[in-house]
């Protein structure tokens, strides 16, 4: 198989797979409070990565100063970021958590400006305005006059600020980023099991269980290194990245079918609003952003470095 069409494979997997998460979480929320949907996914990351590195003991004696980092980035990811986003979902339609959270790649822009002095251009402008009405759109229910729940909404929008700003400090960050993620999700795990058992949690439901060891998997897991994968066998990483922004609309259909949301037409506009705007920035790379795009989830700015999601 060329490299290529296997770059398109790696990047198709990683579309379906990010379309079904906001499903699996709305379904597993049914079963666990968002802290104990974290506890059970992050543990289960952690191992994922552990596997990846295959050597986590000789990596763990490496780390020396740079603990406090990783303390940190722990705290943001998996921690306060997914802890954010759990809490979000419990209380918005995930037709509305969904696409909001892909407002990270708008967020991203704007910290390039502000703290990588990344040029502000007139595109960069009308990217970031797309990506805010989208927002309006969808937080309004296409009313434009009153928001639906705006506390949900603000936890949408914080988690992608959160997300946007894990991955900037990470940009100074040489490690490996399987060296990265293993490492902040060790020091996260602490945080989220801390949390845990302050919350006195009560026995966990097989269903539970079962859809928290899947978003550990894919969610938190090995999807990261599919799309890495992707873009080392792409001859560009746009023929690659602009794939994923096919996963806001499947996952509406998943969302549809198996949570039973009707979804709402401001929805739709307002996911398109923002991945448009989001597409806007993809002719014009710097080279912050092409170090992005390493790290995972797409930073269209032309390009997550989630990586997207």
């Amino acid at each position: 198989m060329r490299s290529q069409s296997k770059a398109y494979m790696y990047g198709a997997s990683v579309v379906l797979i990010w379309s079904t998460v906001a499903t699996v979480f709305k379904l597993t929320l049914r079963f666990l409070s968002p802290a104990e949907m974290l506890m059970y996914s992050s543990l289960t990351s952690l191992v994922v990565f552990a596997i990846l590195l295959k050597n986590p003991l000789q990596l763990l004696k490496s780390v020396g100063k740079d603990i406090r980092r990783y303390a940190l980035f722990g705290f943001l990811n998996p921690f306060l970021y997914y802890n954010v986003l759990f809490l979000a979902y419990s209380i918005l339609p995930a037709q509305q958590a969904q696409p909001l959270n892909y407002t990270w790649q708008i967020f991203l822009f704007i910290f390039s400006v502000v703290f990588l002095g990344q040029r502000f251009t007139v595109r960069s402008l009308m990217a970031v305005l797309l990506g805010f009405l989208g927002v309006y759109v969808i937080s309004t229910e296409g009313t434009f006059v009153e928001f639906s729940n705006i506390f949900g909404v603000v936890l949408a929008l914080l988690s992608a600020v959160l997300w946007a700003s894990f991955w900037i400090l990470n940009l100074r960050d040489e490690k490996d980023i399987k060296e990265k993620l293993f490492l902040s999700y060790l020091f996260g795990s602490v945080y989220v099991f801390l949390e845990y058992l302050l919350l006195k949690p009560s026995l966990p439901s097989v269903e539970g269980i079962a859809g928290s060891i899947y978003i550990g998997i894919f969610e938190m897991g090995i999807t990261y290194f599919f799309y890495l994968r992707a873009l080392k066998l792409s001859r560009t990483t746009t023929q690659v990245s602009v794939l994923i922004y096919l996963a806001p609309f499947l996952s509406f259909a998943f969302i549809s079918i198996f949570v039973g949301e009707s979804i709402h037409p401001s929805s739709v506009i307002g996911a398109l609003l923002i991945v448009f705007g989001i597409l806007v920035e993809t002719t014009q790379k710097s080279p912050e952003t092409q170090q992005c795009e390493k790290y995972g989830k797409s930073y269209n700015q032309s390009d997550h470095p989630h990586e997207l999601r």
